[in-house]
């Protein structure tokens, strides 16, 4: 595989300064807003290589982090270390790293799964993608290159009954924690409040954690025609408003009466009631830490699941009540309808086979 891609002194340096594994991920630094750019910053700039330029404009943070672990391993494999070495990459070093990565094991021990082979190949592809529009290759290499297969068209998050979700939007009120007095009075009443709106929030309205942990107090005041809306800032900068539903409205607000930052428009909507390490509160609660609520309250009534399975009920329950999937997919935060459809299990469902249909 490596003796494939163009020869070099060990230790040598491409032009554009230092090794790629150095190079990528890096940002390309702007120039000072103070004043126009110099010649020298212009042209350093008209130098960056489009593989650079490329992860440079990547703006989301999960996803930045994501496909730099996959180019680095591809990287790895295939030997590269300077960006225009990219330029070189055939389909048969794609598919003997594709070929690799399914022989590997995780930290556990447990295969490597089909999703993340196809996860990796998805970030190169995209990397080639903008190197075809750069003009700086003739061809994307990975495409043609086959990836494991879905084993199925659902999800694997398994959405929960109308009668769990009901359990689930009460079990505050119910808690092991309360009963058992290890909270105060106080703290009692405020974290009853705040995870009875979380619940509802993530039940009613199938926001990711980490949507519902972005939330500002501000962002629950919205209104349109008359009608309340939750103003959501979903994946890549994108916000979408969501009406907010009269339950989780009236939990919300009696939640910030108790907490006593409804004021605050510019701070988090959902904190943490006690914080042991620091003690500060204004911070927002974390994405482990919905997991964990929703976790806690899902096994006290003998189901454990965790967040994102309240998002698959919510979309879940819509479609089987006939909501428009177009609608669904805009309420979710979906770029492809085709990730919507894994929620609509209306095909699936044992009252509509054929076999009842069938009469003698």
């Amino acid at each position: 595989m490596k003796d494939q891609l163009p020869d070099r002194e060990p230790g040598e340096r491409g032009k554009h300064g230092g090794r790629m594994n150095e190079q990528l991920p890096t940002t390309i630094a702007p120039a000072r807003a103070s004043r126009m750019l110099t010649a020298a910053e212009f042209q350093k700039l008209a130098d960056v290589p489009p593989e650079i330029e490329w992860f440079a404009n990547l703006t989301n943070a999960h996803t930045r982090r994501a496909y730099e672990s996959a180019v680095k391993d591809f990287m790895r494999f295939a030997g590269i270390e300077r960006p225009e070495e990219f330029r070189v990459v055939t389909r048969a070093h794609v598919i003997a790293w594709r070929d690799d990565l399914r022989t590997r094991v995780t930290r556990r021990g447990a295969p490597w799964s089909d999703a993340s082979t196809r996860h990796r190949l998805s970030a190169l592809a995209a990397l080639f993608e903008y190197l075809c529009d750069r003009n700086a290759v003739t061809h994307n290499p990975v495409k043609g290159v086959a990836r494991p297969k879905s084993e199925s068209g659902e999800g694997k998050t398994p959405a929960i009954g109308d009668h769990q979700a009901r359990k689930l939007l009460d079990a505050p009120d119910l808690s092991r924690l309360l009963r058992q007095g290890r909270l105060s009075n106080e703290d009692d009443s405020t974290r009853n409040k705040r995870d009875r709106a979380i619940l509802s929030t993530l039940l009613f309205h199938a926001l990711r954690r980490e949507e519902l942990c972005k939330l500002k107090v501000k962002d629950f005041r919205h209104t349109r025609k008359g009608v309340p809306h939750l103003s959501v800032p979903g994946k890549g900068g994108k916000r979408r408003y969501l009406p907010l539903h009269p339950g989780t409205h009236a939990l919300i607000h009696e939640y910030l009466i108790a907490a006593g930052h409804g004021e605050d428009d510019t701070g988090a909507l959902f904190r943490p009631v006690r914080n042991r390490m620091t003690g500060e509160l204004d911070k927002a609660i974390t994405p482990d830490g919905i997991y964990k609520l929703v976790r806690a309250y899902s096994a006290e009534l003998g189901f454990k699941i965790g967040a994102h399975a309240l998002r698959a009920t919510a979309a879940t329950n819509a479609l089987d009540h006939q909501a428009d999937m177009a609608k669904v997919q805009e309420w979710l935060g979906h770029a492809n309808i085709a990730t919507t459809r894994i929620y609509d299990h209306r095909r699936t469902r044992p009252e509509d086979s054929p076999t009842f249909k069938v009469t003698y």
